[in-house]
């Protein structure tokens, strides 16, 4: 399916969510043909026409204000200038799948509101199947009280959809349990690598001068280097995402930690303020960031879960200060052991960013028992660092240098534990 994205960005206040979940139907593979968004004296009414009746799931979340809008996957099929312009309470929105068979539509709202009905019109008068969402702005204190138990379920309640029977069917990952921090490791013929492309589906990431998105050039980097280090037999390669599908952060590491991986590399491109920073930097875990920019640059990127629903703020308190403590030093110094191989590597293939290993609070990196690094491939922002990104020519020799570093680090790891 073709995924196009439609982003109307504005920035939006914060406080907390309220929840209403509908389903009907099941129905795959449905045309989503026409979008209108109408303001009314009392409400704001957001309608998609649809070839066939939808399963849905509609629901608001918070910091900032969205209403969410989750259908089977969807056929997009309205022309870019049938899309709506922004009105009433609706400031911005977005497409995209969510995961492998799941679309999501989310709409940025002013202000705090609520869903007050959410019905289906059959076919008539030369519409197709509408799928109707009114949207009703409501007071802080009333958001506050009546969505904070709501919140609650949202972030435990897995994704279902009604069958024809009334039977439910689960349609997202079972939420990920705690892990045994330290699991002895099963003795295997290959090592196994997690590679995560950052970003996807409804979360496009950075945008480079030439509008191509950060989750495309992460997910050619990742494909590549999947190749790469498969090639020589001695790697069992696992990608967290292999298409246009959003996952949350403690989706990537939960990948990672079923696996019972023996490293994860997190592969993403950065933008700057400033059109003349370019270089490549790698990332290992710290609770302080090395630097405010390497502060700044984790929290926007642990902040791509509320972009896509999952509103890891809500989630961080507790799992992520676990994890933090659960972590084992030497997973850490592992972790910061690679990355120093992966600089001296990528040093011999591409400019690097001045102190090119930095430390910060990344959420991907939070695994316990996985040393992990964050590549953040080059700068989009800087027009020359940007056309060698989207180059095949450059993408080999970064993929060259990662694969290089992998090799030297398990080389090393062999050796030592000879001793």
């Amino acid at each position: 399916m073709n995924v196009r994205f439609l982003i109307y960005k504005k920035s939006l206040g914060a406080v907390v969510t309220a929840l209403a979940l509908l389903w009907t139907v099941v129905a795959q593979g449905s045309d989503l043909e026409a979008i209108r968004i109408g303001k009314h004296p009392d409400k704001t009414r957001f309608v998609l026409e649809l070839s066939e009746a939808p399963a849905y799931r509609v629901f608001t979340l918070p910091d900032p204000f969205r209403i969410v809008i989750d259908l089977p996957k969807l056929n997009w099929k309205v022309p870019k200038d049938k899309v709506p312009k922004a009105t009433g309470a609706v400031q911005a929105l977005r497409f995209g799948l969510f995961e492998p068979e799941v679309s999501r539509i989310v709409l940025d709202a002013y202000y705090p509101v609520s869903i007050s009905s959410t019905f289906l019109l059959p076919p008539k008068e030369g519409h197709k199947h509408r799928l109707v969402v009114d949207i009703k702005k409501v007071s802080k204190d009333f958001y506050v009280k009546s969505g904070e138990q709501q919140k609650k379920m949202v972030s435990i309640q897995p994704l279902k959809m009604q069958s024809q029977t009334g039977s439910s069917v689960a349609a997202n990952p079972t939420p990920p349990a705690l892990l045994n921090p330290t699991p002895a490791k099963k003795k295997r013929a290959k090592k196994i690598i997690v590679v995560d492309a950052g970003h996807g589906g409804v979360d496009p990431g950075a945008i480079g001068l030439s509008g191509v998105q950060e989750k495309k050039l992460a997910l050619d980097y990742a494909r590549s280097l999947k190749a790469a280090l498969e090639r020589n037999g001695r790697y069992e390669v696992i990608m967290t995402r292999n298409s246009d599908t959003s996952l949350a952060l403690r989706q990537r590491v939960e990948v990672a930690q079923k696996a019972e991986a023996d490293l994860f590399i997190s592969l993403h491109a950065n933008k700057h303020s400033s059109s003349k920073i370019k270089g490549v930097s790698v990332y290992s875990l710290s609770e302080n960031g090395s630097d405010k920019e390497a502060e700044a640059l984790a929290s926007k990127e642990n902040k791509a879960d509320i972009i896509i629903g999952f509103d890891l703020s809500e989630q961080s308190p507790d799992v992520s200060k676990i994890l933090i403590d659960l972590a084992q030093r030497e997973t850490n110094n592992q972790g910061k052991q690679f990355a120093n191989v992966l600089v001296s590597e990528f040093k011999r293939e591409a400019d690097m960013l001045g102190r090119p290993h930095r430390s910060a609070g990344f959420a991907v990196l939070k695994s316990p028992i996985i040393p992990s690094v964050l590549v953040e491939l080059g700068y989009m922002s800087n027009k020359q660092e940007e056309r060698l990104l989207r180059s095949d020519t450059h993408r080999n020799k970064l993929v060259l240098a990662i694969s290089k570093a992998v090799d030297q680090y398990f080389g090393k790891l062999e050796s030592y534990n000879r001793q």
